[in-house]
């Protein structure tokens, strides 16, 4: 059975922690890892900062986080409404960044990909962009549901 959550906050720095909480408790009835729970917030972390950051160029708008969980498989989407990326391709470059000004590291899209199975990135320039990551919990571990 699928099982679904549906945060929507205010993009302020203050709300990345929350929002890595919200899906760290959603994310804990499939009994993963501290390793596997610390992954997945530093993926979620990465994706709300690049909201507020860039997409949003530090306004304040709504970030949209979803989450699934199916059998062992913790699908989260980041979805911000911002200016969007002209080249995906080139902003998941390491050290890539639009925000230098800011000492941005443009390691953003290296550590979610790092800590999540997969990651997809759509983004249309105005719109705004939605980051769609996928984590197998427990079986890297050896552990079997």
């Amino acid at each position: 059975m699928k099982q679904e959550m549906k945060l929507e906050i205010d993009s302020i720095p203050s709300n990345e922690s929350f929002a890595r909480v919200v899906v760290a408790a959603f994310l804990t009835r499939l009994n993963p890892t501290m390793e596997e729970v610390a992954d997945i917030k530093t993926a979620i972390s990465e994706a709300v900062t690049n909201a507020i950051i860039h997409g949003y160029r530090q306004e304040v708008h709504k970030i949209v986080i979803e989450a699934a969980i199916e059998e062992d498989i913790l699908e989260v989407s980041v979805q911000d409404f911002g200016v969007g990326i002209e080249d995906v391709k080139k902003a998941m470059e390491p050290l890539y960044t639009t925000r230098r000004d800011l000492e941005r590291s443009g390691m953003g899209f290296v550590f979610m990909e790092a800590f999540m199975d997969t990651i997809k990135v759509e983004s249309k320039v105005g719109e705004g962009t939605k980051v769609t990551m996928t984590k197998r919990v427990g079986k890297r571990y050896g552990r079997d549901f």
